[in-house]
Formats: C-alpha cells, sequence, structure tokens
C-alpha cells in the first residue's frame, strides 16, 4: 500500500525567524543562488499539491505582474487557495478556492492518490494546520541575514509542538537547512474542533 501523502512546510525564513518583512516584502531572499537551488528542484518534484493562504497568494500574484521567473502557477500542480474574500472568478486559472474546515479537508486530500503536499504558508494557514496535527514536516531554508522584525513563520499562539531532526544541511552560502517531523501528540483536553476553518493569511 502506498505510503500517506505528506503535508510539508518548506519555506525559507530569516535567521531570527521571520518569512517577510512586516509588510510583506522579502527583499533579503535577493541573493545568489548556489547550484542545485538548495535542493528545491528535487523537492518539487516529490509534490503535485500546492496549498496557499490569502496573502502568500497575492504575493505570488505580484511577483507574476513584475515579470520575475518561476513565480507562475504551474498548471501540472494542483493549487488551493485558503480565502474568505475572494471569489472563484477572480483567482488565477488554476487555483480553487477552499471553505472546508482544515481537518476534512486535509483527509480528504489524504485520501486522494498523488504526491506529497507543499504548504506554501503564510504564518496563518501554517498555524491552522499545524494545530489540527496536519502538518507532517518542516523544511526550514534559515537564510544568514537579521531583519529584526517581521511576519512569523507561524501565526502568534500558545503551543508546544516537539520536531525530530531529519536532516541538516549547510550550503556554502552559509544557508542551513533544517529538516524536521513533526511529532504526533495526544492533545489532551483540546476542544473538538472539526468545523475549524483555516486562518486565511
Amino acid at each position: 500500500m502506498p505510503g500517506k501523502r505528506k503535508i510539508i512546510v518548506s519555506v525559507a525564513i530569516s535567521a531570527d525567524g521571520f518569512i517577510a518583512r512586516s509588510d510583506g516584502a522579502v527583499d533579503w531572499l535577493d541573493r545568489p543562488m548556489p547550484k542545485g537551488n538548495y535542493g528545491m528542484g528535487a523537492f518539487y518534484k516529490s509534490i503535485d499539491t500546492i496549498l496557499w493562504g490569502r496573502k502568500t497568494y497575492d504575493v505570488a500574484i505580484e511577483f507574476q505582474k513584475k515579470g520575475i521567473p518561476g513565480s507562475a502557477f504551474d498548471p501540472k500542480i494542483k493549487n488551493y487557495l485558503f480565502t474568505r474574500t475572494l471569489l472563484p472568478h477572480v483567482v488565477s486559472k488554476g487555483v480553487e478556492i477552499v471553505n472546508e474546515p482544515v481537518k476534512d479537508f486535509a483527509a480528504h486530500l489524504r485520501a486522494t492518490g498523488g504526491k506529497d503536499i507543499w504548504m506554501m504558508g503564510g504564518a496563518g494557514i501554517i498555524a491552522s494546520f499545524l494545530d489540527e496535527g496536519e502538518i507532517d514536516e518542516l523544511i526550514l531554508s534559515v537564510i544568514p541575514t537579521l531583519i529584526g522584525e517581521g511576519i512569523p513563520l507561524i501565526a502568534p499562539r500558545h503551543r508546544t509542538v516537539p520536531l525530530t531532526l531529519i536532516s541538516c544541511t549547510k550550503f556554502t552560502d552559509s544557508v542551513v537547512k533544517l529538516h524536521y517531523s513533526v511529532r504526533k501528540q495526544a492533545r489532551p483536553g483540546k476542544v473538538a474542533s472539526s468545523g475549524k476553518h483555516a486562518r486565511r493569511s
């Protein structure tokens, strides 16, 4: 029997734990890429679905307007967008809006045959899936830059989520890629939340 599809967060973060500046800018990511692009080619081949929060989707649209290479939505990839404000007729072709609660959506997605699933972010949707126990792994490419303030990797909330290190890779430009699995644990006293929707950011 094929293994269960994994939902994997794969993002670049600053050395102080942010995914973007407070205004969403990611200018600090504008740096020469080493040969192999941090293994992103191999990772991309391992997925066939991408999950987007609204703000991250908006950043992708802005990149597309500026003609930034590689920013277009890949027609071979299934793209799901979590938003409460955009309507289906205004989103990009090939992007499907999700209105289901996180647990239900993740269960349906995992039950469908396919490759792994890339959780693109941002902080709100990562938090929603993590808090529902629906993140399997995190691949964090730590950029050797401090930006002081910004949007955190995960939307703030009191939580304790233990991780297990799968691998740690250092690159010639001092970027370090940390690959973790999320240790599944019982959550005693948690109020049933099968109807909980994702934060749409």
